[in-house]
């Protein structure tokens, strides 16, 4: 009796940390949606790419590859970075991977406004995009199954920067990428030079208003949450 209560105790727990996790998928993706809008609104606000975007098309003007396969490639290199840094991968990053392209696109496609003409209402559009891409990195990150490779990486630098705050790392990995983007003929503009400097200020004066701190979670790997769905107990530190 002891042995078949022991069981059905196990198999309960298991139960909940499957629902657990499940939810968690839901709080990802949910996440990258807010994100995704976030990031179609710096888009929309037509007043130039930024930094990573402006990488990808440098690649792309110098190689055979479109816009979307040179984005690819960037975030197959920045995961490599990612592991030599040792970041955990998990389903959160291939949730990202798969989702936020295409949820970015799908919010292009359903916006029937006019094309932005105002480089002052393109600045205000770009700064609440910024808003809206740092709450939906807070929603998804907290849910601890790893970010997306670009997130990771910053996560990633943050930790070997551990007296500089998180806004200000982003602000450097973002000048980075730009400087590597205009050395390819990457198209820039004052958006560019907005998302640069201004994304990781925003980013962290929203971090510091909600008292995030991303450098503070403890992500789980794509191998401990598929031990987590199969019952079995997890080894990894």
């Amino acid at each position: 009796m002891e042995l078949h209560s022991e069981n059905e105790t196990t198999e309960q727990s298991g139960a909940r940390g499957r629902k657990r996790i499940v939810r968690e998928w839901l709080q990802i993706v949910a996440g990258l949606l807010v994100f995704s809008f976030g990031v179609h609104g710096t888009i929309y606000a037509n007043i130039g790419l930024a930094p990573w975007d402006c990488l990808g098309m440098g690649i792309a003007k110098h190689t055979p590859l479109d816009y979307g396969l040179s984005m690819t490639c960037v975030a197959v290199t920045v995961l490599v970075i990612d592991i030599i840094l040792r970041e955990r991968i998990g389903y959160g990053t291939v949730i990202d991977a798969l989702l936020t392209g295409n949820f970015v696109q799908m919010f292009n496609s359903l916006n029937h406004l006019p094309t932005n003409k105002s480089t002052l209402l393109g600045v205000v559009i770009m700064l609440a995009g910024f808003v809206f891409m740092a709450l939906g990195m807070w929603i998804y990150m907290s849910a601890q199954q790893c970010c997306g490779p670009r997130d990771a990486l910053l996560v990633g630098l943050g930790k070997r920067l551990p007296k500089v705050p998180i806004g200000i790392v982003e602000v450097l990995l973002w000048a980075v990428v730009l400087l590597f983007g205009w050395l390819l003929g990457g198209p820039i503009g004052i958006g560019t030079l907005l998302s640069t400097f201004g994304a990781g200020l925003v980013m962290q004066a929203v971090y510091s208003l909600i008292r995030f701190e991303p450098r503070k979670l403890r992500h789980r790997s794509l191998m401990q949450i598929t031990q987590d769905l199969r019952g079995e107990q997890g080894t990894e530190e």
